[in-house]
Parts: structure tokens; sequence; C-alpha cells
């Protein structure tokens, strides 16, 4: 039997493994953590509407519904012409046929970043992005500053939709304790127009949700460094700051730039469409690991490592069988985001035809939350898959 190693349980891992148990093909995937964290609902985690449990699924039990083997141990090295990966235990695996990357990606790093958090980090920012935010509420004022950087070598690799919804959220939070007077929120970005992947109409709406909500902008000046009570900017500015939210953009994997396998420059598994490494038979990269082809505003999503993921499972299956037939990610890339606010949200979507962002008052938020049961059951097995979710 042809065995499949899967490296990595995000998004693209996960779904990996499941599709290729749906073929009854023998998998082993290898996490370095015991759960799948859902990214997306981890936003409520910062206004305590959620806990990190709520948004995790432990990985025996999807090991167990599915079928695939976990091992729970850190990836040190990868050699992927030999087909071999070397764990933190040490434990050396060899002797699969193929071999699945979906290790994620790094972050890139800026001066003082020990003065901030992320909610698209380790976990255990999120519950301390929490705390922090408690600790302000329980003395009644505060600045808070949210903001998201860009990586120069690859504009697919960066997280701003999160930064948006944990602000929004916060706006809402703070609304609803009768202290939003007392705090003040300030959103912040390197780029001129953070946002812009969404399409220019979605630009627009933002720029007036923010008036509306009374939130300062700072963008299009290089981050100069963080500190203890703010932001240092290359125009010469600092935001002051008691609670500093960043997230970074992305940057290849430090175990895959050790690796045998050709990189982009800033970092990422360079693939064809169909998620394929060639010149390394049996060889694959997906998701945040890959580098992502396509126009100016692509950016890596869940959704599309997804589709990835189940694309790489198909085209193994056909492999095996000799059967010479591929699907390429390309003609399914877009953004797709439910922007949640707390007390509503707004749909955004963008493809080659252009964007658009809906607003989706009241019913928009309880539409995310919906979606997130759905995610954690469905990957169980406990609910039926929707076609093309």
């Amino acid at each position: 039997m042809k065995k499949v190693l899967v490296l990595g349980g995000g998004f693209a891992g996960v779904e990996t493994a499941i599709y290729l148990r749906k073929q009854d093909i023998a998998v082993t995937l290898v996490s370095d953590r015991d759960y799948f964290y859902i990214y997306p609902t981890s936003i409520w985690i910062a206004t305590g509407g959620v806990t990190r449990e709520d948004v995790s699924v432990p990985l025996d039990k999807l090991a167990m519904n599915h079928g695939f083997e976990l091992i729970v141990d850190p990836v040190v090295r990868v050699e992927a012409k030999a087909k071999r990966v070397t764990l933190a235990s040490t434990r050396v695996l060899e002797g699969f046929d193929y071999i699945v990357m979906a290790l994620g990606q790094d972050k890139l790093q800026h001066k003082g970043m020990e003065h901030t958090l992320s909610i698209c980090g380790k976990p255990e920012e999120a519950t301390a992005l929490y705390e922090r935010l408690d600790a302000l509420i329980q003395k009644g004022v505060g600045k808070i500053a949210i903001g998201f950087g860009g990586n120069p070598k690859d504009t697919s690799a960066v997280r701003g939709g999160p930064a948006f919804e944990v602000l929004f959220n916060i706006n809402t939070y703070l609304k609803k304790k009768g202290l939003r007077d007392k705090f003040e929120l300030t959103f912040f970005a390197p780029m001129e127009k953070p946002g812009q992947k969404m399409g220019d109409k979605a630009l627009l709406m933002m720029d007036k949700m923010f008036k509306s909500m009374d939130i300062h902008k700072q963008v299009g000046s290089k981050i100069v460094a963080f500190e203890s009570d703010g932001i240092v900017f290359e125009n010469g500015r600092k935001i002051l700051s008691d609670l500093t939210m960043f997230i970074s953009a992305g940057t290849g994997h430090t175990i895959l730039s050790s690796s045998d396998l050709p990189l982009s420059e800033a970092g990422f598994v360079v693939t064809n469409e169909y998620n394929e490494v060639e010149g390394f038979e049996g060889i694959y990269a997906i998701g945040d690991s890959a580098s992502l082809m396509g126009a100016k505003w692509r950016a890596k999503q869940g959704h599309v490592a997804e589709v990835m993921a189940k694309n790489v499972a198909y085209g193994i299956a056909m492999h095996i069988q000799n059967i010479d037939s591929k699907r390429s990610y390309m003609g399914q890339l877009n953004i797709l985001c439910m922007m949640d606010t707390g007390n509503g949200a707004a749909f955004v979507y963008r493809s080659e035809k252009g964007g658009k962002m809906i607003p989706l008052p009241i019913i928009g938020h309880w539409m995310k939350k919906a979606w997130g049961v759905y995610c954690k059951y469905s990957k169980l097995g406990k609910i039926p898959r929707i076609p093309g979710m």
C-alpha cells in the first residue's frame, strides 16, 4: 500500500489527511501541537466571547474519526529528495511514497516584537490579549493600537482581515461596557492603502467604518520599532499604546529554509499550479508553506489552503492508479472573508473580476458563529460537508 506523510496540523494538513483517507490511502500526519486550531474564530478570544478550547479540535479525535496515524512531535529537518524527515525526538520518518509540506509559515520580526501580541501567532497569545484587555477595562481607561505588516518580497503573505476584526470587536465590546469614550483606538500599517486587496469599493467602506467608530489611523510609514508604551514610525511619529496587537507578515518556515527544496525570495516552497514541487517526485507544498501564484491581490487564506489540499489528495489518488489527471488551484483563487464586527459583519469577496464588500448587520455575526460550529463538527465527521466548503 502506498503511504503519504503530511507535515502540519493546520487547515492545509488536516484537510489533506481527511481527503486522502476518503480514498483509502494510508496517511501519517505530523503536528507540533495536539490540536487543530480554528484561527478565523479565535478573534473572539480577545473579547472573551470564546475560549481557546472552544476553537480547538483535538487531533487525536480527528485521527480516530478519519483513520489516519497521528504523531505529535515538531519537525526539525526535511530532506525532500531522500523523502526523509527528522523530528524533535530524533525519530526519523522515511519510506513514504509521498510527502505533503503543510507546515505553515514563520513571521517577519521587527525590533521590539516582545511588546506586542498577535491573534495570528501562537494560540496562547490570544488568551494573553484577552487578559491584557481585561486589565485595561478594570482600569477604565486606555490606548489600544492594532495593526498588521507587509512583506515586500511576497504581498500574498499578509494577514489583514483578523486585525480589522479584532479592532472592530473591541470597539463593540467597549461600547457594551459603556467605556468606549474612555479608550482611544488606533489602527496602523506601513502600507499606503491597507486592505487594498479587497478592492477600491471595500477600501472606501472601511474608511467610513473607521470614521463612524472614531478609530484613528496611522498608515503609509514603515514601523521602526515597538516599545513598551507604543509604536515608532519612520516618519517620526509615535503612537502611544497601553496594548499593542500586531500581525506580522509571513515569511518562509525556518525548517523549509534549511531543506533542499526550491524556495522563493520570501522563503516559500516553489510549486506548479498543482502544488507539485517540480524535480522532486512525490513532494508537494500547500497552504502557507507554498509560494502562491496568481494576481497581485492574491492572499494566503484558509479556504485556499483547503482547495490545495483537496487537489493534492486527488492528484495523489490519481497518480497511485496511474491516471494522468490533476487539478489546479488557479481557477479557485479568490479572497473570501466574513469580516466580523461583534454586532454584525461584512461579506468580503475578491476575484479577478473585482471586489465587493456587503454589510450584514447582526446576521453576519451569527453567520460567522455558525461557520465556526460547522468547521469544527464537519472536520470531526459529525455533520456532512457542504460541497465547496
